[in-house]
C-alpha cells in the first residue's frame, strides 16, 4: 500500500539523513521526498511518499516519532486523513512542425501553462493529482519527452485543523 507521511521537523542540520535512515533500515524505499522550511523559518515539513506493508510502516512512523528533532508525524494515507495532494510537473517536449498543435492541445486539456518555447521543444508546468500527473506523461510519450522533472506528491490536512 502506498502512504503519504508528512513529519514537521526541527530544521536542523542532520534530521534529513536521520529520517531517510529509518526508512532504509526497514527495507523502505522512498519514492519521493520533499523538504521545505514552513512559516517558521526553525521548523521544516516533509512530505515522503513511500510503499509497503502497514505493519511495519507503523513502526517506522512511531520510530521518526521517537527521534529528537521530529516535531509530528501525520500517515494521511494510513490514517484515513482528509488530505488535498498535488504534485507539480515541469516537462520538454519536442514541438516540430507536425506536433506543436497536439502538444498545444494537450496542454490546454491539462491545464498546462507554456513556460518555455524553442524552435524544436515546448516546456510545459502541470499542477495535478499524481493521476493525472501520469496521464498527460502517457500522452507526451509518444510526441517525444525530452526531458522532466517533478516534485512528488505534496499533501496537507483538509478543513481548519493545523498541524499545531
Amino acid at each position: 500500500m502506498k502512504h503519504t507521511i508528512t513529519v514537521l521537523v526541527e530544521n536542523e542540520f542532520g534530521v534529513l539523513s536521520r529520517v531517510s535512515g529509518l526508512f532504509s533500515g526497514r527495507g523502505f524505499n522512498i519514492e519521493s521526498l520533499s523538504v521545505a522550511p514552513t512559516l517558521d523559518e526553525s521548523i521544516s515539513r516533509m512530505t515522503i511518499v513511500t510503499s509497503g506493508d502497514d505493519r511495519i510502516l507503523e513502526q517506522v512512523t512511531k520510530q521518526l516519532n521517537k527521534l529528537i528533532d521530529t516535531i509530528k508525524v501525520i500517515d494521511f494515507t494510513g490514517e484515513g486523513e482528509a488530505y488535498v495532494e498535488r504534485e507539480l510537473i515541469r516537462i520538454k517536449v519536442t514541438a516540430e512542425e507536425g506536433t506543436r498543435a497536439e502538444v498545444m492541445r494537450i496542454a490546454d486539456i491539462f491545464r498546462a501553462n507554456v513556460i518555455d518555447v524553442t524552435p524544436r521543444s515546448y516546456t510545459l508546468e502541470i499542477m495535478g493529482s499524481p493521476d493525472k500527473i501520469a496521464a498527460v506523461i502517457e500522452l507526451l510519450k509518444p510526441i517525444g519527452i525530452k526531458e522532466l522533472v517533478r516534485t512528488g506528491p505534496l499533501a496537507l490536512g483538509r478543513g481548519s485543523k493545523g498541524w499545531r
